[in-house]
């Protein structure tokens, strides 16, 4: 994990060339929920990675697909191996930019549009996103939560448990960032 944070800064660095313009983040969270008349399904990740240029705005997020958690043993069995195939598809990615970023050397609350590609399932589509960017003495922190539909990643649900697994999940990632050495 340490070598993905070191080989991340580095692209960035390399592109930013200031250090002080690039922030990591190694627990990243991210989260998602499915609501549905039968039951709400939903499932946590601490295990993700991140970075941010804030001079350039671009923005990168990676997680294990297999290091979500859920409530029931059974639910994370099915997500990994009939749902996202992680042994197949083992990572989520999202690699994106922030559209007309605010100037975020200072401190204060931005919300914020994302444009980036996330690769979900083997499958990469275009998303245009809202977040919001904290910055707090210096060091940023971003929020994010918007909706990612099943199809679009040609993720398949079978027709025996269609009413029990919603065709839009909502995503939320939440990132604290400190700066890339």
């Amino acid at each position: 994990m340490k070598q993905i944070i070191t080989l991340l800064a580095g692209l960035f660095l390399a592109h930013a060339g200031f250090a002080q313009d690039v922030f990591t983040c190694r627990n990243t969270a991210l989260s998602f929920f499915s609501a549905t008349p039968v039951e709400d399904i939903d499932a946590i990740s601490d295990k993700g990675v991140s970075a941010i240029n804030l001079r350039t705005g671009d923005v990168y997020f990676k997680v294990a697909v297999n290091t979500f958690k859920f409530k029931k043993q059974l639910m994370e069995e099915h997500f990994n191996e009939n749902y996202m195939e992680s042994d197949k598809y083992p990572h989520a990615v999202f690699k994106g930019k922030l559209v007309s970023p605010p100037d975020l050397h200072k401190d204060g609350t931005y919300e914020v549009m994302v444009d980036g590609t996330l690769s979900l399932h083997g499958v990469d589509k275009a998303y245009h996103e809202k977040a919001t960017i904290t910055v707090k003495d210096g060091k940023p922190s971003a929020n994010a939560k918007f909706n990612v539909k099943l199809a679009d990643h040609h993720v398949k649900i079978p027709t025996l448990v269609i009413k029990n697994i919603a065709e839009v999940v909502e995503v939320t990632v939440k990132a604290a960032y400190t700066a890339a050495t």
